[in-house]
């Protein structure tokens, strides 16, 4: 098991990065936010999960650990696998996800693509009493230092690399501006996760 990876970062995409640790580069997926936030030739470490199949070695990594424990949490869910799981953690941090089941908010979890009411209702149903481990409700989340790159460039980049034009990137952007506004101290994970949901709306 890989628990945590540091590396230089040499490339990024929408969804992933790859990162030189000692002449080794390392293809790690993870959250748009967190791809989005990757600058190249900066250090970047992150919490890391290793699926191993017959065929294939996949590393997800996290900028937090709640984030990791909660992503490999959730596939314990009946019909949930790694994609799933993903697409999870890149629209609610595990606070958020914690918070959720423990208030059996629905809603809240069909905001991410792939999960409808009824898949919705069964990951509560499943997960209520083993959430609370990862990350209890009401926790405060982690990781709220101020990103070194302009946010708003930073957001736009990871939503047009997800797919989204530069018109409704910029939309998003201006929707959580105001997010950013009142907490200036909020992360460009946060951030995303927001503009997601916006456009999801």
């Amino acid at each position: 098991m890989i628990s945590h990876f540091s590396g230089t970062v040499i490339a990024a995409g929408p969804t992933w990065v790859v990162l030189d640790n000692h002449g080794i580069g390392v293809k790690v997926l993870c959250p748009p936010a967190t791809a989005a936030s990757a600058r190249v030739d900066q250090t970047m470490t992150l919490q890391t999960s290793l699926l191993v199949r017959e065929d294939s070695l996949t590393l997800y990594g996290f900028v937090e650990a709640d984030d990791r424990d909660a992503f490999e949490l959730v596939q314990t869910a009946s019909g949930v696998g790694p994609k799933l799981a993903a697409a999870i953690m890149s629209v609610l941090d595990a606070n958020q996800l914690a918070s959720a089941i423990s208030a059996e908010d629905e809603a809240t979890l069909c905001r991410v693509p792939g999960i409808g009411r009824k898949g919705a209702a069964k990951m509560i149903l499943e997960l209520k009493d083993k959430m609370a481990i990862v990350a209890p409700a009401g926790s405060t989340p982690a990781g709220t230092s101020q990103p070194v790159a302009p946010w708003r460039e930073q957001v736009a980049d990871g939503l047009i690399g997800l797919g989204w034009s530069a018109k409704d990137a910029d939309k998003a952007v201006e929707e959580v501006a105001t997010l950013k506004e009142a907490d200036p101290s909020m992360t460009i994970g946060n951030l995303m996760r927001a503009a997601l949901r916006s456009l999801a709306r």
